[in-house]
């Protein structure tokens, strides 16, 4: 069997995406899964319109359609009788309703195990209008810029630059085990950095985690021979010894991971049936993975996926329509493999964006980059049926607009959000500074939305 260089270095290169094996240090994760949690990251890049996610229905339409436009005149507003009503539990009227490509997440919203979390967003202190124009408080560091509020959502951090995440910092809560208690299907994102533990990055299905040209023949063993020759050749070199570490290490996950990411016995595909979106792709290999905890020894995970797009500047509607057709299904049938599981108690999944988008809509039938954004939270241990945080005040110049445009100062920010899943997860309260320094700023750290 022959191999090529492009062959032989673009598996060495997925080996590379897992670079934190080597420093899991010397302690030793609980074999047993009895008390195993997950939380799922589902990153929404670009800036997912949350003006559109979730809708006033009822008396607060009103507003919106006349903030928002008619769709046939360029404007972004949804038909009223076009939303999935979020009706209570005891039958009442719906003061809400879900972007109509969100028929899966109605689904969830019925079975009690999502809700809503209102207006959140980076912030520094509880912040109002007045003091965000008087500058009263301090503002986050580039306001309206995708990568740094990118940065900002994933690390709770809106003052400075950080080198590592929230959900980093998390997992380095956790005790070592046989791979990193943090797992990026989306490359290695800044969320997934910790100080001392850092992220599994795993292709998405279809993709492959290994070497190549490592088939057991007897040649490719004399292949394997020589490359571990080359890679200690260098052995008193500093470098060299940490890069061999690593690689020793990456080559033992690719043993244990591969065949989970190939799908071998697991029974949660069916689930995905027919859907080939990247982000479908991401969450069936997470399901896999959450399958093979006991084979992995993970009592305690992490992971991040995302789906790219939302930055809507033109033509909203139709691709904000084309996005959620992929995110909804995705998301209900990963929700539908946790309980097949039997995890659905144990798993959490949650949405973060860039930001949120101007009410106003833009020309070209797009929204601009706003701050304070709609999210949801799926899982059975989700406390659903109803909403958390305050929805704003849907006028524009009104006070919840720092501009005229539809621009809300949050009323919940970042940290609450991560803390209220940091606790779930299992953080003592005296703890949450260290995953989130600035915790201690908000009146609580517990929203509510989790049992």
């Amino acid at each position: 069997m022959r191999i090529s260089r492009r062959d032989f270095l673009s598996g060495l290169g997925a080996l590379g995406a897992a670079a934190a094996v080597g420093r899991l240090g010397g302690r030793t994760a609980r074999a047993g899964t009895s008390d195993y949690r997950a939380l799922v990251c589902v990153f929404l890049f670009g800036g997912n319109d949350g003006n559109n996610l979730v809708v006033p229905s009822g008396g607060g339409y009103a507003a919106y359609a006349a903030a928002r436009g008619r769709a046939g005149d360029g404007g972004l507003g949804l038909a009223e009788s076009d939303l999935l009503p979020l009706a209570p539990p005891d039958g009442g009227a719906a003061s809400y309703g879900l972007h109509p490509r969100l028929a899966d997440l109605k689904e969830l919203w019925d079975a009690g195990v999502l809700a809503p979390v209102f207006n959140v967003g980076t912030l520094l202190a509880p912040t109002s209008k007045g003091d965000f124009l008087a500058r009263r408080v301090p503002r986050p560091l580039s306001l309206l810029s995708h990568q740094d509020q990118q940065h900002q959502w994933q690390t709770a951090i809106s003052d400075k630059d950080s080198r590592t995440g929230w959900g980093g910092r998390l997992a380095d809560t956790l005790p070592a085990g046989t791979l990193p208690p943090v797992i990026s299907t989306s490359g290695n994102q800044l969320f997934v950095v910790g100080a001392e533990r850092g992220p599994l990055a795993l292709p998405a299905a279809g993709g492959s985690f290994g070497l190549t040209g490592f088939d057991g023949s007897p040649e490719a063993n004399l292949r394997r021979q020589a490359f571990d020759h080359v890679r200690m050749a260098e052995e008193e070199n500093l470098i060299a010894q940490a890069t061999a570490a690593q690689v020793d290490a990456s080559l033992a996950a690719s043993k244990i991971v591969a065949p989970v990411l190939e799908g071998q016995a697991s029974t949660v595909d069916a689930l995905f049936a027919g859907q080939t979106s990247s982000i479908a792709l991401q969450l069936l290999q997470v399901a896999r993975l959450i399958e093979a905890r006991a084979v992995l020894g993970s009592p305690r995970q992490i992971f991040f996926v995302s789906q790219g797009g939302y930055d809507t500047h033109n033509d909203q509607l139709e691709r904000q329509d084309h996005l959620f057709a992929d995110l909804s299904p995705a998301l209900k049938s990963f929700y539908d493999a946790t309980l097949q599981l039997g995890v659905h108690e144990q798993v959490t999944s949650f949405t973060l964006s860039d930001f949120g988008r101007t009410l106003k809509p833009a020309s070209g039938g797009g929204s601009d980059h706003a701050w304070g954004n709609h999210h949801l939270v799926i899982g059975g241990a989700v406390r659903g049926h109803t909403t958390y945080g305050t929805f704003p005040e849907l006028t524009l110049a009104g006070p919840d607009d720092f501009s005229d445009e539809g621009r809300w100062v949050p009323t919940t920010a970042v940290d609450q959000y991560a803390a209220t899943l940091a606790t779930w997860f299992g953080v003592a309260a005296g703890d949450l500074p260290a995953v989130l320094p600035y915790i201690a700023r908000y009146p609580t750290a517990n929203l509510g939305f989790l049992g």
